[in-house]
């Protein structure tokens, strides 16, 4: 319809908006999954109960989300109910993410290595398809 010649000219654009490097960068990406997928296969997470001073604080972590929540069905338009809400939800967040325990599986060396060594290899490839590449 209304193309320019000149845009017919250009290179295509690789990674990056660089010329070339689009094989590097897709081949990187499959690497860099390959070895996040087998290293987070070998971890197990789990969570504990909130507790302080020997008291499980989950139940006093509700009291404020519970409030903004009825505040909010009473008036929605209640600034306080909103900044509750939002409190008791930062709360209970931030308490599951401090509960966690992250324990890795027993594994052998060969297996490590190649993980980590797909994963960084990965991130190698990647960063190298960014930059502009030569036409040779």
């Amino acid at each position: 319809m209304f193309h320019d010649r000149e845009s017919f000219r250009r290179p295509a654009k690789g990674a990056g908006g660089t010329p070339g490097g689009l094989g590097e960068f897709f081949c990187g990406l499959a690497l860099f999954v390959a070895g996040g997928y087998l290293l987070a296969s070998r971890v197990t997470v789990s969570s504990g109960f909130w507790y302080w001073s020997g008291y499980n604080l989950f139940g006093l972590s509700l009291v404020p989300l519970l409030i903004g929540i009825g505040l909010l069905f009473y008036h929605a338009r209640s600034i306080i109910g909103w900044i509750l809400l939002a409190t008791g939800s930062v709360i209970i967040f931030a308490g599951i993410l401090m509960n966690l325990q992250i324990f890795f599986q027993p594994t052998s060396l060969f297996h490590t290595l190649l993980m980590l060594t797909l994963l960084v290899g990965g991130l190698g490839l990647i960063a190298k398809s960014l930059k502009a590449h030569d036409k040779r």
